[in-house]
């Protein structure tokens, strides 16, 4: 594991010396408005969590600020997250994450790009957060099939803690995930897997959803999309989230 470690740590930082292409290029995978890189983005989204315990329920704001050449992008996350179990009934705001995207690559109808993220340890109340801050590493792949019709997205990412409170668990957990977005006219649809190793667990968290949007004005988008958890070791059972995309 630590090995993998030093591997997402030298090939991110490698990238940071390759020239990014031109990014006005409409065929980049990642101009498409749902993951738009290159725009200004405000999401809110709010999901809800089905346990054996009871639920959890989270409140998100996203913001997305390109900067420089817009190769590079800035990103910040504010949960706000309710819980209702048979122990704890609480509403406040969750660990608070920070995070900077590179797109060091795309070409005609392809695109590698990467992502830093560090979730705090910000939670008002420990129930509400993992008491641990968060490294968390990722390498995207994107590519466009039959024309722009079909957007595929993979992405291997790796999340482990290296602060935080002595009383909680560390956390160790590599993901990899693949969606596929099925566009047509000003709707689309998306089919998403992932596959989630807890390695302080020895066990999986995996989860898969299905996407529905529309695009309501040309920089406004809403979505819906339902989810369900499998796994020996998943953490939840069932999902629903709904979201709102303002881009300017």
């Amino acid at each position: 594991m630590k090995k993998l470690q030093l591997f997402f740590w030298i090939f991110f930082l490698f990238t940071l010396s390759i020239k990014a292409q031109d990014t006005a290029e409409t065929n980049s995978p990642f101009s498409e408005a749902r993951y738009n890189y290159f725009l200004k983005t405000i999401l809110l989204f709010n999901e809800y969590l089905d346990t054996d315990t009871g639920s959890f329920n989270t409140t998100q704001l996203r913001i997305l600020h390109p900067i420089g050449n817009k190769a590079w992008n800035l990103r910040l996350d504010v949960p706000l997250i309710s819980t209702n179990t048979s122990s704890i009934n609480k509403t406040g705001f969750g660990d608070v994450g920070v995070g900077v995207s590179y797109i060091p690559f795309f070409k005609k109808n392809k695109g590698v790009a990467f992502r830093a993220r560090v979730v705090s340890n910000s939670a008002v109340d420990p129930s509400l957060g993992s008491g641990k801050w968060v490294f968390i590493p990722t390498v995207f792949y994107g590519k466009y099939f039959k024309g722009k019709q079909f957007l595929w997205i993979s992405s291997l990412e790796y999340q482990t803690s290296f602060a935080g409170s002595s009383n909680r668990n560390d956390i160790s957990v590599t993901a990899f995930e693949n969606v596929v977005l099925w566009f047509f006219g000003k709707n689309w649809i998306a089919t998403d897997a992932a596959f989630r190793y807890n390695s302080r667990l020895d066990g999986f968290q995996n989860n898969a959803f299905l996407e529905f949007g529309r695009k309501i004005t040309p920089v406004n988008l809403v979505y819906i999309h339902p989810s369900v958890a499998f796994g020996g070791e998943k953490t939840y059972n069932y999902g629903l989230e709904a979201g709102v995309l303002i881009l300017f």
